[in-house]
């Protein structure tokens, strides 16, 4: 599916994707602002004003009239914060297209943030917060990146700490806003059916008063590890949520069109080698995956699995033996080939819809990346090779980069024995 780019003179990005044959439309705006682009102070404050554009905007002034207008043209919408960007979408009937796109740009351009509605919603931040606790796999991700990532950026969460959210006030919000918020670092993506000339005039229209600024980029981000770390959060679980975790690269290397393999050979699917080995031969898990997490600065490769309190130790070393052989012994060439067409063929199932093309547009672009095509990511994946794998393998999985994450209710004089399981040749 072929895209058009547009810049304005203020800066503001436009990403088209038509797709005539389609139904539906998405209209998104994407903004450079997330918790990387925070302090230890306001750690929690993007995440927040995500939330405050949805409680009133100058055309609708209260979260009721937005949701109905949203709802009267039957939209699916919703927004959502990570580490660097922010976004607003909807989707609709592409009838629609001229009001979704409309509702949107208003929740971006006119927030009127109410603070008896500031208030408010810090208790619902606050329970969002608590429901993160119940929840051990992302309790697992937080203790993971303060560990390895420490005090820095990188190290925090997206939804904050708690004293962070019960102290926010609508000037630190609109201070927040107006450092990020502005023409040059945001993106307006449109996928699906729609006239392209007029739609394009639209934004233009909408967009025309948002003022540009200057990016300022976050701080980069320190590694420093110099040998295999353990990081356990103890908590009464019906089972042990476990991440083996190896320190990366960036998602600009060009690596991690290997990487993404690596990681598809073994833990993607149920004839994934560590499916296999975990599940079938050894019973020990319900399921296991491995993936490549990636960043501005730094990224990590991720093994996950929930497994028996007293088998972790099992577990551990079974994940361990098969990274081993990745590193000693080239992958099949049937082997190889399964794997990159089964990437190619998730690409392909994952961009169906019109959401899906602007997730796909969009994020590439807010991340100042070189925009690949759906067939440009097959060509990069069809022509890694299996040399390139094992290679990457060795450069990855060394001790002295390796992390071991646990959740559950192991106390501090059982740490040892885990420790003692973090060795490679």
């Amino acid at each position: 599916m072929k895209y058009n780019k547009k810049v304005l003179k203020n800066g503001l990005r436009i990403i088209t994707v038509p797709m005539q044959e389609n139904q539906t439309v998405t209209a998104m705006v994407l903004v450079g602002a997330g918790s990387f682009n925070e302090t230890k102070d306001t750690n929690g404050i993007a995440h927040f004003l995500e939330h405050m554009c949805f409680k009133g905007t100058e055309r609708r002034p209260s979260s009721y009239a937005i949701s109905f207008d949203f709802e009267k043209i039957g939209c699916e919408y919703n927004a959502f914060t990570s580490e660097e960007y922010t976004g607003y979408y909807a989707k609709t009937h592409y009838s629609h297209l001229t009001d979704a796109l409309e509702l949107v740009s208003d929740l971006y351009l006119h927030p009127i943030l109410p603070e008896s509605e500031i208030e408010k919603e810090k208790g619902v931040i606050l329970e969002e917060i608590n429901r993160k606790n119940d929840q051990p796999g992302r309790l697992l991700g937080e203790a993971i990146d303060k560990k390895m990532y420490g005090d820095q950026p990188a190290g925090r969460n997206v939804l904050g700490p708690k004293e962070n959210i019960e102290k926010f006030t609508k000037k630190d919000i609109l201070k927040y806003r107006k450092a990020n918020y502005f023409a040059s670092n945001t993106v307006v993506v449109v996928s699906g059916k729609f006239d392209e000339a007029s739609t394009i005039k639209n934004i233009e229209k909408m967009f025309s008063t948002l003022p540009d600024g200057k990016i300022k980029a976050p701080p980069k981000t320190k590694e420093n590890q110099k040998k295999p770390e353990l990081i356990v959060h103890e908590k009464k679980t019906d089972q042990t949520t476990m991440a083996l975790i190896f320190r990366a690269f960036d998602r600009y290397d060009e690596r991690k069109w290997a990487l993404r393999l690596l990681a598809t050979v073994l833990g993607h699917g149920m004839s994934s080698r560590l499916f296999r080995k975990m599940r079938s031969d050894l019973g020990i898990c319900y399921s296991i995956s491995a993936s490549f997490s990636s960043s501005k600065d730094f990224g990590a490769f991720y093994v996950s699995s929930g497994v028996s309190h007293s088998r972790v130790g099992e577990a551990v070393s079974g994940i361990l033996e098969e990274i081993e052989k990745v590193k000693e012994e080239l992958i099949s060439d049937e082997e190889l080939q399964k794997a990159k067409d089964f990437r190619i063929g998730s690409l392909y199932l994952g961009l169906e819809a019109s959401d899906d093309f602007s997730d796909f547009y969009g994020f590439q672009e807010i991340y100042n990346q070189e925009i690949l095509s759906p067939k440009d990511i097959e060509e990069k994946t069809r022509a890694v090779t299996a040399e390139e794998i094992r290679t990457l393998a060795r450069q990855i999985f060394i001790e002295k980069n390796m992390n071991l994450g646990i959740v559950g209710p192991h106390k501090k004089s059982t740490h040892s024995k885990f420790e003692k399981l973090l060795k490679l040749k």
